[in-house]
Parts: structure tokens; C-alpha cells; sequence
């Protein structure tokens, strides 16, 4: 039986989630049930009274709120534990098509990508601005560029993936779940697909960010970290050979000099030369030990996906028991 389970992460939505959940789809082909999760990141209006009420099957509620990346990773969690086979995230705010999931669903369901993103077509969507399509594209191509990808709406938060592509993800980002999630599923060599989908005009102001240089500045932070992560050694080596070339530069003139027997005024040449020399050769080393860090990562993400299949496998009752012999174990040792 194939499982999907929507997931829907809110804040202070209670008076557009009842609209959002009654466009979700009831039935799909290919798919035996389907649930809904709500994600209240700590809202204080009623968002978690009216899920309750419109009968949403799961409702995760934070004391206060953690922000979308955390909101995003809690329902991940959840619906794993619920046994989704499927999960779909979507906004609370009514922007996407209900009725799209369909299509995103589809090649999830049917063995062709592991994760599928809703592309909102950016360059010719009427709902943004100009601004806001220029912005979205030069970010999409380069994420696209990053993560080998082929994706060209990498901020849409419009997404289904397998079970399995859930278990592989880790978010590391506090910001957006979005473009760390792409480069993660690049580099891990996850197939991502993309399909056209249907948008609604927005209505209000989004809760993500404060202001286009905020929503740059956040991103550009996350896109950087993401692919340091994964490429750490191409990166510091990178950077090591270009403080390397930069300081062979100086060292280069500080030679001529002294063929031309001039070399007593340009002694700094020598030093400057010498320190970006130095610098390189450090961050070229940092590199290496980067490397051998994200491979000691990749050893412990595969510990995490066999700890949690394990764990999936465990009866409740099995995994409660062994939980508390797990703490048992560490407080002998403490």
C-alpha cells in the first residue's frame, strides 16, 4: 500500500489553511491513502485548532517558532515515522495548485525521480514582478550550476520525494530548506525532475525574509555553505592555488629586480609574496582535512539511513525498549 502524506508547515495560517487543505486532493492514482500534516512553528493564532478541526491526520507543534528550515525537518520526521511513502511539501498560504500535486506526485510514484520539483515558470509567471523573475532565475541557474542539476526553479518550495530520498536529506540550513536540499540531491546523485505547475497571486507579504537583500544575503549564506560541504576540497584547494599564483606574482617582480641588481628597494615584494605563499599552502592543507571531515560525514550519514531503517523496522514497543536500554548504557558510562 502506497502512503503519501502532505505536509504543510504554518505560521499563524488560521484564517488561509482552511481554504489550502479543502484544494488538497483526496485520492491519486497510483496512491492507496493519503494524510495531511500540519507543521505549526509556533504561531499564535489558532493555526493548530483549525487543523484539529478540519481533521488534519498529524499536528506537530513548536513552543515557538524555529523558522521554515526547522519547521520543514519536523515534518520530515513525522511523516517518516508515520510510514510515508510519498511526502509532498507545500505552502499554507494557498500559492500553489491544490490540484498540481498530481503532477508532481507522478514521477515520484512511478519509479522516475526520487525527488520532483513544481516549477512556477519564473521568466513568464504574471504573479511576480520584474525584479522578482530576474532574481529567481540568476538564483536557479546558479544552483543549477552547483548542484548538477537541471532544475530551473530551485526556490520553489513546491516538492514531492520517495521515502528514500527523505531518509538520504539532511538539512543542515536554518534559513530555507530549498536550495540545500538541491545541491544535497545533486551531489548525492539523487534523480530530481521538474514540472510545470500553476501558481496563485500572493496574499500577504512573505514571513520567510524582511526584505530582497535580507532574502539574498540568507541565501547566498546557504547556497556557500552547501556547497563547501560537498565540494570542501575543490573550494579550499581552489583558493589555496589562487592566493599561491597571486603570490608568485610580487615574488616574480621582486626576481627581476634583483637579475636587473636592483633588488634592495623591493624587499616587500619579496615579503608579500612570500605571506600569500604561505597562505595558500594553509588553506590547501585546511582543504585536505575538509575532505577527510566530508568523508567522515558520508561514513555517518550512512549510519544515520541504516539506523533509521532499522529503527522503522523495530515494533513501537521493541524501539521503546530499546531506547531506554540505549540510556541505560550511558549513564553506566557516566
Amino acid at each position: 500500500m502506497t502512503k503519501l502524506i502532505i505536509q504543510i508547515p504554518c505560521l499563524n495560517e488560521a484564517e488561509v489553511l482552511p481554504k489550502t487543505l479543502a484544494a488538497l486532493p483526496r485520492s491519486l492514482p497510483g496512491i492507496d491513502r493519503i494524510e495531511y500534516c500540519v507543521i505549526d512553528d509556533g504561531s499564535s493564532d489558532d493555526t493548530g485548532g483549525v487543523a484539529r478541526r478540519w481533521g488534519v491526520h498529524h499536528i506537530v507543534r513548536h513552543a515557538r517558532n524555529r523558522g521554515l528550515a526547522e519547521a520543514f525537518r519536523s515534518g520530515i520526521d513525522r511523516c517518516l515515522a508515520e510510514g510515508a511513502d510519498i511526502i509532498v511539501n507545500t505552502d499554507a498560504d494557498g500559492q500553489y495548485e491544490g490540484a498540481d500535486i498530481a503532477r508532481i506526485v507522478a514521477p515520484v510514484a512511478n519509479g522516475e525521480a526520487d525527488i520532483c520539483i513544481g516549477d512556477r515558470s519564473v521568466a513568464k509567471n504574471a504573479h511576480f514582478g520584474p525584479g522578482k523573475r530576474l532574481l529567481q532565475r540568476l538564483g536557479s541557474a546558479t544552483v543549477r550550476a552547483l548542484s548538477a542539476t537541471d532544475i530551473t526553479d530551485a526556490v520553489s518550495g513546491f516538492r514531492a520525494f520517495s521515502r528514500d530520498a527523505a531518509q538520504r536529506i539532511n538539512i543542515t540550513t536554518d534559513f530555507s530548506y530549498t536550495t540545500d536540499m538541491l545541491i544535497q540531491a545533486g551531489r548525492k546523485r539523487l534523480a530530481i525532475a521538474s514540472v510545470p505547475i500553476r501558481t496563485h497571486a500572493a496574499t500577504r507579504p512573505s514571513r520567510l525574509f524582511t526584505s530582497i537583500p535580507r532574502f539574498i544575503q540568507q541565501t547566498g549564506v546557504t547556497i556557500l555553505r552547501a556547497y563547501t560541504t560537498f565540494n570542501s576540497l575543490r573550494v579550499f584547494v581552489g583558493l589555496g592555488m589562487l592566493a599561491t599564483l597571486v603570490g608568485l606574482l610580487p615574488i616574480g617582480r621582486f626576481l627581476w629586480f634583483v637579475m636587473q641588481g636592483d633588488g634592495a628597494g623591493h624587499i616587500q615584494s619579496l615579503v608579500i609574496g612570500g605571506a600569500l605563499l604561505t597562505v595558500g599552502v594553509l588553506v590547501t592543507t585546511l582543504g585536505i582535512l575538509a575532505d577527510l571531515i566530508a568523508t567522515n560525514r558520508k561514513l555517518l550519514e550512512a549510519a544515520m539511513l541504516k539506523l533509521r531503517r532499522i529503527e522503522e523496522r523495530l515494533p513501537e514497543g521493541r524501539a521503546a525498549a530499546s531506547d531506554e536500554a540505549a540510556s541505560e548504557v550511558q549513564r553506566r558510562r557516566a
